[in-house]
């Protein structure tokens, strides 16, 4: 039996991935510090530690305990937008801590480390984004993850460490943390209209993104181990079709049962238009016909109402406040 450590695995991605390698057979060991993530999202089987990638000698005692055959690093803090005031804290969280999970399994001989990266190492102007594309990320949370990527290259060069990179993006589904008011529109909107409040929408709304099921994506990176042809590989990963802030609104009102009504924030700095070439994992991986987005909206909406509203948390430690959005200053 293999054994799989899962980081975030009470988060969104993870708890899928940690369900799905269960599924396949494998022991699997959750390590979350729940910052963002939920016990209750904790997949049937799954051996839990509570603590954060940060604790050295936690993450050494595990690797020494279980001598895990896979890594599949998924805990981040993901808040892009968010990360340009709070640059300590990401890379401390987003860098620092995925090195000491690389060092931790070149040690103890890890078969294979999967790292979820993300479209932001792209930066702007880049459409459709490919795996080809030299990364250019513009703000402090792409910067983190390119630069883990660098690393797992520079651990398999020097050490042989087989790693697997995707890169996700925009993805919704079951399990995603409706309370964070920085980052996952989808959530967020959800959140709101179980409130009866308005949607708030940055800028005009026109800007675009390629919304991604949680269940077109959560599969392939937990099977990815198994995958012959996604060592050593960087795979972009999600959906093809890129729709307006303003259709996804009137989507998720619909799918909640709500009349829409839309609160017009001052524009952020932010890319306008984000989307990513697939064939890369389509010719490794196999096509897959994937969820449409009323399909998937209407799933993670029939899961939203079952939980019902969270309240939104604040980050309390903001590093800079100089030019940070007015929705997100301590009121």
């Amino acid at each position: 039996m293999a054994k799989s450590l899962i980081t975030g695995g009470a988060g969104f991605i993870g708890s899928h991935v940690a369900a799905a390698r269960i599924q396949s057979g494998d022991e699997v060991i959750v390590l979350d510090d729940l910052s963002g993530g939920f016990v209750e999202n904790l997949p049937k089987g799954a051996l839990f530690v509570h603590g954060s990638i940060l604790n050295v000698e936690l993450v050494e005692q595990l690797f020494e305990k279980h001598k895990f055959d896979f890594v599949f690093h998924l805990g981040a803090y993901a808040a892009e937008g968010l990360s340009h005031f709070i640059r300590r804290f990401n890379y401390t969280n987003n860098t620092v801590g995925s090195v000491n999970l690389i060092n931790a399994a070149v040690k103890h001989g890890t078969k294979c480390f999967v790292f979820t990266s993300s479209i932001a190492v792209y930066g702007a102007g880049q459409v459709p984004m490919s795996e080809e594309m030299v990364p250019t990320p513009e703000d402090p949370y792409g910067i983190s993850k390119y630069s883990v990527e660098l690393d797992l290259k520079a651990a398999h060069h020097m050490f042989g460490l087989d790693f697997t990179v995707f890169r996700p993006h925009n993805v919704y589904g079951e399990h995603q943390n409706i309370a964070d008011r920085y980052r996952n529109v989808i959530g967020i909107f959800m959140n709101q209209l179980m409130q009866d409040q308005s949607l708030t929408v940055f800028g005009d709304g026109t800007q675009t993104r390629a919304f991604t099921y949680i269940g077109d994506v959560a599969p392939i990176i937990a099977e990815s181990v198994d995958v012959k042809g996604a060592k050593g590989e960087v795979f972009n990963i999600g959906a093809d079709t890129p729709y307006s802030v303003n259709h996804l609104a009137e989507v998720v009102a619909k799918a909640m049962g709500k009349k829409l009504h839309v609160s017009h924030l001052p524009a952020r700095k932010e890319v306008l238009h984000a989307f990513s070439s697939h064939e890369k994992i389509k010719k490794v991986f196999g096509q897959r016909p994937p969820v449409a987005l009323e399909e998937g909206i209407d799933r993670m909406a029939k899961w939203a109402l079952s939980v019902g509203p969270r309240k939104t948390t604040e980050f309390k430690d903001i590093e800079v406040y100089k030019n940070l959005p007015p929705a997100w200053t301590r009121k």
